[in-house]
């Protein structure tokens, strides 16, 4: 739900925002990734959940999970700091309990992240937080954080078709301690699409303007990991896999990323109220990439940079 932070994705009126989640409910999916920085994200959670209370009870709104972030100033630490932050978001999502808290951290100079997650993981002993989660983090801050004993049960990374760091040193120490990867970023904003399939290169004299954050962001990264002709050939190859299986280019990018190893889910982002692809994004779940589909978008991933050479691990890009 990060496009709530922000008019420049559209925005649509709360009410709208909240029938939108209702029909990805409807349709079995049903966890929602938020943030407490994320404008008004929780706050449409918790309207979702009073309205599944009210008009379909307790069950309807056990049935959905909400992951959010506690995204802090790197300041001090404290107890009181830490909870008055949960507490906050438990008010606005209208839970008990937080069913994913992933933490983020802007300074890594600053030691304090490890204090903020002993105060988390109290906060889950008392029954605030089901469980704790990060949020780009890189590997060598996730190796301290674990052996200072957090619990943590996941990392949420930039993962797609043309960022795959996390395959790198990340999934080695995740194979290694069972913390499990949860993407974002895997459609590239809509980048990996029919959309840009043939298209002139993005904010060129004649090529598309980028229209939102998000896909300004992508281009970036597609810069860096090879450019446009390169980025062009991965989209016909992913389209004569598309083809083959009947489904979207956008739909083999992410299984391409969930049969990575130590990946456990994908977030996709929705502009609520405004555009989805609930049919689309359902057929991920049967499709089945063969080694001959993974052959051919292995022949282009191959070729593009390094991006840990040229940016660093992951979440490296924020710090």
């Amino acid at each position: 739900m990060w496009q709530s932070s922000s008019g420049a994705w559209g925005s649509a009126a709360p009410d709208a925002v909240v029938d939108a989640m209702l029909q990805h409910v409807d349709a079995g999916l049903t966890t929602f990734d938020m943030a407490d920085i994320y404008g008004p994200a929780e706050s449409y959670y918790g309207a979702l959940i009073d309205r599944l209370r009210r008009e379909r009870g307790e069950e309807a709104a056990f049935g959905v999970q909400g992951l959010t972030k506690l995204v802090p100033r790197p300041d001090r630490m404290t107890r009181d700091v830490v909870e008055v932050a949960i507490n906050r978001s438990r008010t606005r999502m209208q839970v008990k309990t937080i069913d994913l808290l992933q933490f983020h951290w802007w300074d890594y100079n600053n030691p304090g992240y490890l204090d903020a997650l002993k105060h988390l993981t109290d906060l889950k002993e008392e029954g605030k937080i089901k469980a704790i989660g990060l949020t780009n983090f890189d590997t060598k801050r996730l190796q301290v954080i674990l052996e200072n004993g957090i619990p943590i049960v996941s990392n949420q990374v930039q993962h797609s078709l043309v960022d795959m760091r996390p395959q790198q040193q990340m999934a080695q120490l995740c194979a290694l301690t069972g913390v499990q990867l949860i993407t974002y970023g895997t459609v590239m904003g809509g980048l990996l699409s029919e959309k840009y399939l043939h298209a002139k290169e993005p904010n060129s004299m004649f090529g598309p303007r980028l229209s939102t954050p998000s896909l300004n962001k992508y281009k970036q990264m597609v810069d860096a990991w090879g450019g446009w002709a390169l980025f062009q050939e991965l989209l016909r190859e992913c389209e004569t896999v598309a083809k083959k299986h009947g489904v979207t280019i956008s739909a083999v990018a992410v299984r391409s990323i969930l049969d990575q190893p130590s990946v456990a889910a994908s977030m996709i982002g929705v502009r609520l109220g405004l555009q989805q692809h609930i049919a689309d994004n359902k057929k991920i779940f049967d499709l089945q990439l063969d080694e001959e589909d993974q052959a051919r978008i292995a022949s282009v991933t191959s070729r593009g940079r390094d991006l840990i050479t040229l940016i660093g691990d992951c979440g490296d890009e924020y710090r």
